[in-house]
């Protein structure tokens, strides 16, 4: 959960290993998500399931996110409005980096991974989380012994005094299992597939897709990653 990646076009661009925390998972364990590929920690950025290069490891094919969980994704953005005004957007930009880390160290904390986003503008960046549900993300919002409570009391505290200096937005949507679809084509893990998992998909013939064990697709995986694991309705 903690990295500098690779651009992904349209000037958005994954930011990889920045806190030196983990990557995609909070969770010290490794978690099998139904026989896939989970990648919810378990690595601290050294060894783990292969380690880095694993996890970045292309999977040549067609591959969907396991969705028999929920999730919510949270997102986090901020926007620098005035670059001279380093006092009202500094704190903001230093304190991301501490609660994540926090919440990197804790299995408990119910986020389950993030990827980083810069732009589309200069000065824009957006944090994509996945938790298990929302109440974990409110609990650690209230929580007084935390870094966020903290940080968001003194935010507000400078509100007014900066005038407008640095701008800040958040969206929550909670998923039930199954109501979501994540698709990967020639990639890793990627977001939410990096956190549940992946398993190979082909397309229905009414539209949407569902699992397989073609070989083009689930010789990528490997049986440690769940090719064993038989197609739905099998």
């Amino acid at each position: 959960m903690a990295r500098l990646g690779q651009g992904d076009g349209m000037r958005l661009l994954t930011v990889p290993e920045w806190y030196a925390a983990k990557p995609y998972g909070t969770a010290d364990a490794g978690v099998e998500a139904g026989g896939a590929t989970g990648q919810r920690g378990g690595d601290a950025g050294h060894g783990g399931r292969g380690g880095r290069a694993e996890r970045r490891r292309v999977r040549r094919g067609r591959f969907m996110a396991v969705n028999a969980e929920p999730v919510t994704v949270f997102l986090i953005g901020a926007r620098i409005n005035r670059w001279r005004s380093v006092r009202g957007w500094l704190p903001v930009v230093m304190a991301m980096p501490g609660m994540i880390k926090e919440l990197s160290d804790d299995p408990n904390s119910g986020l389950l991974g993030y990827r980083m986003l810069l732009g589309p503008r200069f000065g824009e960046v957006t944090i994509v989380q996945y938790w298990r549900r929302a109440g974990d993300l409110r609990a650690y919002a209230g929580d007084t012994g935390r870094r966020h409570h903290p940080a968001q009391t003194a935010f507000w505290r400078r509100y007014f005094g900066s005038n407008g200096a640095v701008g800040i937005w958040h969206e929550i949507y909670s998923v039930r299992p199954g109501a979501y679809q994540a698709l990967y084509g020639d990639m890793p893990p990627t977001g939410v597939g990096a956190v549940h998992g992946i398993e190979p998909a082909v397309p229905r013939e009414k539209g949407g897709y569902e699992t397989s064990t073609e070989p083009v697709y689930a010789a990528q995986l490997g049986a440690r990653d769940g090719a064993t694991r038989p197609p739905k309705g099998a």
